[in-house]
């Protein structure tokens, strides 16, 4: 390598073509105590690893757990790595990868503010009919609207809404549950 050739802005070695990065989603059952959350973020951001989506809430009250879903992308390596490590956290009780686990329901809820009058906003009711969006707020100018789904039908829809007045977008994070009978 010549010294013009640029260097990667990443502490890791290029993945082989093989291990091509992937998105995963994991769930994290962590005691419901301060700090723990902070310890988990600290983890990713200490070692680079990045966090495309991020959810938490008490799940058992009575037990004082919640739970953490983490939607990030790495190559099977990285992803197994960012498992083991969270699995060595003194609050985490469980670590499931919910993409590679079974079969299971991710979903995400947005808030999407439109403007518009005349076409436009014939337009903006006609697609959020379509993609089963609820108004929850109206006035003569402008929606809002509540979407429910996939990350991807949350994308479309919003990619869709930018031409017609798109103002701004509030998004949950994607929240997962495995199929069938059995608990996580």
């Amino acid at each position: 390598m010549n010294s013009l050739t640029p260097t990667s802005a990443t502490h890791y070695p290029a993945a082989p073509a093989s291990q091509a990065a992937e998105s995963h989603t994991l769930s994290v059952i962590v005691d419901n105590e301060p700090g723990v959350l902070a310890r988990v973020i600290g983890l990713f951001s200490g070692r680079g690893y990045n966090i495309e989506s991020l959810t938490v809430s008490e799940t058992e009250h009575e037990r004082h757990l919640s739970r953490i879903t983490i939607v990030t992308t790495g190559t099977p390596m990285v992803i197994e790595q960012i498992k083991n490590q969270l699995d060595r956290q003194v609050p985490v009780h469980r670590v499931v990868d919910m993409t590679v686990n079974g079969p299971s329901i991710q979903r995400e809820l947005a808030m999407v503010k439109v403007r518009g009058k005349g076409d436009h906003r014939v337009e903006a009711l006609r697609l959020a009919d379509a993609f089963r969006a609820r108004v929850i707020d109206a006035s003569i100018e402008s929606f809002v609207f509540e979407i429910t789904g996939a990350t991807d039908k949350i994308d479309q829809f919003v990619n869709l809404m930018i031409p017609i007045g798109l103002v701004e977008v509030s998004r949950t994070g994607v929240v997962a549950i495995a199929r069938g009978p059995e608990g996580m």
